[in-house]
């Protein structure tokens, strides 16, 4: 099956399961396969019953519920990813924007090896250095940051080595719920804050921000949804 037709099922596929589980479906579902990355966007995703949470100012109860679901729900959609692309999944990553009604998952393959430079865009260096100075007001400076320009409008960022020692005693103690939501909140206020000088290293619009953690191997990735790069 051609890389389009893959794209198309696994886009159907999301939709669907999305709406199965949550009981309401994204409007639109945004699919591109580029090993060693599945990225996955979609768009107008809120149900009825979040939407009266949200309006009752309950936004961190809709952020575990969901990250409950997706807790049953990442290794079926692991799986079904693997038997479509032909990929070996290592890491699965995904988050929202409630405000937006957006989300993301982003699949990274086992080939996938970030010692090895990534391919080259406007200011990668210099943007690299933002995303370490942005990391380092949350954390610290990553270990390592390599970011992947996979098309017009997505760029992915790998960090790893990102943890501190409290987040990672945090961890040990069975925290990686509280840490996830508070990081979600604390590293995307910074990454809005920054936005602008992102933007000028970018030479575009930055229209959607998304991030999310592995914390058992000390890494995470951040997709930005661009407006198509000139």
């Amino acid at each position: 099956m051609d890389q389009v037709n893959v794209e198309r099922e696994l886009s159907s596929y999301i939709g669907r399961i999305l709406r199965d589980h949550f009981g309401k479906g994204p409007g639109s579902v945004f699919v591109t396969v580029a090993d060693p990355f599945i990225t996955i966007y979609f768009t107008n995703f809120l149900s009825p019953t979040e939407r009266s949470l949200l309006q009752s100012g309950q936004a961190e109860l809709v952020q575990k519920i969901r990250d409950r679901l997706m807790d049953s729900l990442s290794g079926e959609i692991t799986k079904y990813l693997e038997s479509r692309s032909g990929m070996d999944i290592l890491d699965f990553y995904y988050d929202w924007n409630l405000e937006t009604k957006t989300g993301m998952f982003v699949a990274v393959s086992k080939a996938f090896n970030p010692a090895e430079p990534s391919q080259t865009y406007t200011n990668q260096m210099a943007f690299h250095e933002e995303i370490g100075r942005i990391s380092l007001e949350a954390e610290k400076i990553p270990g390592l940051i390599q970011s992947y320009l996979i098309n017009s409008r997505t760029l992915v960022v790998v960090r790893e080595n990102i943890l501190v020692n409290i987040e990672k005693e945090i961890i040990a103690h069975g925290g990686q719920e509280m840490l996830r939501i508070a990081k979600r909140s604390l590293e995307k206020r910074l990454l809005s804050t920054n936005q602008e000088q992102l933007e000028k290293l970018l030479n575009t619009k930055v229209r959607d921000a998304f991030i999310d953690w592995n914390f058992g191997r000390d890494s995470s990735s951040v997709l930005f949804i661009l407006e198509p790069i000139a």
